[in-house]
């Protein structure tokens, strides 16, 4: 008898233990969030931008290592730009011959005004000279009717007349050859121009690609990958570093299409992760999948239509992310808790605590 009422002790203790440590496992369980939340698992995560060459070339050096934080302007990288200043200063060297070009162009259009200038003259010359011929072969045919002079001098006067016209037109002539040289050395000084416009154009696009060679940050960010290092070659395009954009830094998670449908673009969202579950992190609804992410094979019953999840991603403040600059990690696991219900009230458990 005494053997058995032990053994009934050890069972009424051992049940004794067993209830109250479901009853502690039931206490300790969060309590309900009710109609007006829905929740959700997720990954910290955040934009990446690849710092990447433009131009084939060499690197020449790389300023940043990783896990250092960025500024706009700030240069992290440059290539090495040797044959590209040899190339600008040759460019730099056929603007200059141009512009010497232009200026032999324009000289030689007012050498050919010049030319004009005196063709013309000569052209008046000649217009006098002709109108002096033929007033004297007037008065040389009638003095010819009146036997004055002899039949001779008539035909010297004439052969002068002709001969003043024939001086005339080539007068003439003459102005416009001029022209068409005063054209021709215009159409040099355009050609010119464009030159140096070309070799302007080629200069400025040699100076944009020395520019670019040096790689800038248009961001705060951060280093989170060194993809190539100092004095490899690279093709145009090849990446050197990988970057997180520390302003935009969210998490994804699924919810089912019925708590999804309900979902609003702005829509207060409250962060716990696994890594420091003291903190309540506040974020705000930035995207909503229009399709389901995954579905099952078949969908014929309401269990398998929870299946259906579509992507939620809730951006967290940018200001709060500048104060905590330094704790913003990637990956971090934790859970999401969004607010369907403007009108509810967050639990205790959710009060925002992550701005002290």
């Amino acid at each position: 008898m005494k053997q058995q009422q032990k053994w009934i002790g050890r069972g009424v203790l051992l049940a004794a233990l067993i209830g109250g440590g479901w009853l502690a496992w039931q206490s300790l369980q969060p309590k309900g969030l009710g109609d007006g939340f829905v929740s959700g698992n997720g990954r910290i995560e955040a934009t990446e931008i690849d710092v990447a060459t433009k131009l084939a070339g060499r690197i020449a050096e790389i300023g940043v290592d990783e896990g250092d934080f960025v500024q706009p302007g700030q240069v992290l990288a440059r290539m090495d730009t040797e044959v590209l200043q040899a190339q600008l200063r040759q460019a730099e060297a056929q603007v200059r011959q141009a512009q010497n070009a232009i200026l032999t162009a324009r000289a030689m259009v007012a050498q050919r005004e010049s030319e004009k200038a005196t063709s013309e003259a000569v052209v008046l010359q000649r217009q006098a000279e002709l109108t002096a011929a033929q007033k004297r072969h007037q008065r040389t045919e009638t003095l010819v009717q009146r036997n004055a002079v002899s039949r001779q001098q008539l035909d010297d006067d004439l052969a002068a007349r002709l001969g003043a016209q024939a001086a005339v037109t080539a007068a003439r002539a003459k102005v416009l050859s001029d022209q068409a040289a005063i054209e021709a050395a215009k159409s040099q000084v355009i050609e010119a121009e464009s030159t140096v416009e070309a070799a302007q154009a080629t200069a400025a696009r040699l100076q944009a690609d020395i520019n670019d060679s040096a790689l800038k940050t248009d961001r705060v960010a951060r280093v989170q990958y060194r993809i190539a290092q100092a004095g490899e070659v690279l093709g145009a395009g090849g990446k050197l570093l990988n970057l997180v954009d520390l302003a935009d830094v969210y998490m994804t998670f699924f919810l089912p299409e019925r708590q999804a449908g309900r979902v609003a673009l702005g829509s207060e969202v409250r962060l716990v992760l696994d890594a420091a579950p003291q903190f309540v992190i506040p974020a705000k609804v930035s995207y909503v999948a229009s399709v389901a992410q995954f579905t099952p094979k078949t969908v014929e019953t309401a269990s398998e239509r929870e299946k259906m999840m579509f992507r939620v991603k809730a951006r967290i403040d940018p200001e709060l992310l500048r104060k905590y600059r330094d704790q913003v990690k990637t990956g971090l696991p934790g859970m999401a808790y969004l607010k369907l219900d403007p009108e509810a009230e967050w639990p205790t458990h959710l009060q925002l605590n992550a701005q002290q």
